[in-house]
This record gives C-alpha cells, sequence and structure tokens, in this order.
C-alpha cells in the first residue's frame, strides 16, 4: 500500500471479554491513532467500556482487565458516534482485522446500526499485509516489532492504545520505501575549470587515501586462503 501525502490513516486496536463475539463476549478497550500520511498527528481517541459481562480469564490474562474494573465504564452506545467521525474518510489498519472487525460489527448489530463494510471507510489488515512481505514468519504484533526494531519492551500486557501505537510503528517501518540500491561514490573528473562530479554536479570530491595498518594486508589474505579451502572454491579477492 502507497500512503499518499496527506492521506489520514486511523491504527486501530481493541481489547475483548474472550474470543468469540458469537458467544457474547464484547469489547472491553478501544483505541484509534491518528496519522496523516506517514507522521503520527498526536490525535487519538481511547475509551473503556463496560462490557456488562464478565471477562475471560484468559482474556484477564492477556490484558488485565476483570469485569470489576469495568463497572461503570461507557457502554459501546455511548462511544459509537463519536468512533465512527473519527474513523470518517481514513484508511483504518488492523492488525488481524477481521477479529476486531467482527467484534465491531456484532456492537452494533446490538444497537440495530450497519456493519463496518459499507461504511466512510476503508479497512486494511496489517497482519495479511505483513503474511504477504514476510511468507512464512511469525507476523503478530510482537514479531514484527522485534524483526523491525521497533521497541516493545513495555508491552507487559496488551492494552489498545499502546498496541495502536506500535502497531503505527510496525507499519511504517513494514512499508518503508526501499531507496535506491546505487551504492557507487561519485568520483571527481578533474578537467579543468569543468570539473564535476560523477553525476554532472560540478562539484569536485577528493578522495581521501586510506592506509591498512601492518599486518592487516596479510591477516587478510590469510583470511581468505582458509575460506578457500573450506569451501573449495578459489577466488581472487585482490
Amino acid at each position: 500500500m502507497t500512503v499518499q501525502a496527506n492521506e489520514r490513516l486511523i491504527f486501530l486496536d481493541t481489547e475483548t471479554t474472550g474470543l468469540d463475539p458469537r458467544l457474547g463476549h464484547r469489547i472491553i478497550e478501544i483505541a484509534c491513532v491518528e496519522a496523516i500520511g506517514r507522521e503520527v498527528s498526536g490525535r487519538h481517541l481511547h475509551h473503556y467500556l463496560d462490557p456488562e459481562r464478565e471477562v475471560d480469564a484468559g482474556a484477564t490474562a492477556v490484558h488485565g482487565f476483570s469485569w470489576d474494573d469495568l463497572r461503570g465504564k461507557p457502554k459501546f452506545a455511548a462511544i459509537v458516534e463519536e468512533l465512527m467521525a473519527f474513523l470518517r474518510d481514513a484508511t483504518v489498519i488492523i492488525h488481524n482485522a477481521p477479529f476486531d472487525v467482527s467484534f465491531l460489527d456484532q456492537e452494533l448489530a446490538r444497537l440495530r446500526k450497519p456493519p463496518i463494510a459499507g461504511r466512510d471507510f476503508s479497512v486494511l489488515d496489517s497482519l495479511a499485509l505483513a503474511k504477504s512481505i514476510y511468507p512464512g514468519k511469525r507476523n503478530s504484533l510482537d514479531a514484527l516489532c522485534d524483526r523491525l526494531g521497533v521497541d516493545n519492551s513495555h508491552r507487559n500486557l496488551h492494552g489498545a492504545l499502546l498496541d495502536a501505537r506500535l502497531l503505527a510503528e510496525a507499519y511504517f517501518a513494514m512499508t518503508r520505501g526501499q531507496g535506491t540500491l546505487d551504492m557507487s561514490v561519485p568520483v571527481a573528473v578533474t578537467q579543468g575549470a569543468n570539473a564535476t562530479d560523477a553525476v554532472g554536479n560540478g562539484v569536485v570530491h577528493p578522495l581521501t587515501a586510506v592506509v591498512l595498518q601492518d599486518g592487516i594486508d596479510a591477516a587478510h589474505a590469510d583470511y581468505m586462503a582458509r575460506l578457500a579451502k573450506q569451501s573449495g572454491v578459489e577466488r581472487d579477492w585482490r
């Protein structure tokens, strides 16, 4: 996916009472982090929600919340219009989007509101994108953070706001455009007053001689000889 200069992106994550909305499980936390183009804007939406039911022990082990922690928080009905307004006209990026969308659709259905599909924003599944970029590898959010150098050392428990912020960093690192692979160094061409560099910029770049310390050349020759013996392939690297 190519991000346009002024494109509005929303990184969304939820935490839930369990794994299956068809069994009556509910959203307990939702967070959205906004980016414009490839820069996080600083705007976000974040709510803890009263799920009106118990939280599975397995889910509590993941995010740390029980129903007692959430009693008295707003219900989904109280924040749905704010949420939909925040998502409007954006590309919404979700890691394992079918999971979160299924919970959002179930919450919307309870309120007799239309589902996510067909609304005035689009959804991109960053997990599917990661699988296409790194086939056959682990592509959880933690795995992506480790692979892409995103610091997730403070992620002791899952949390929607933290995970949305980590997803933004991982997504931008994962989709960073490959720059030029031209590794040549501009070489000065001195022709009197018309001196130019290799790309014709009219600038002379003086070359600096690097003198090897005593023994370095011999050590390198010895290493290459041992490498040739081990591999059975001789190359003249000089």
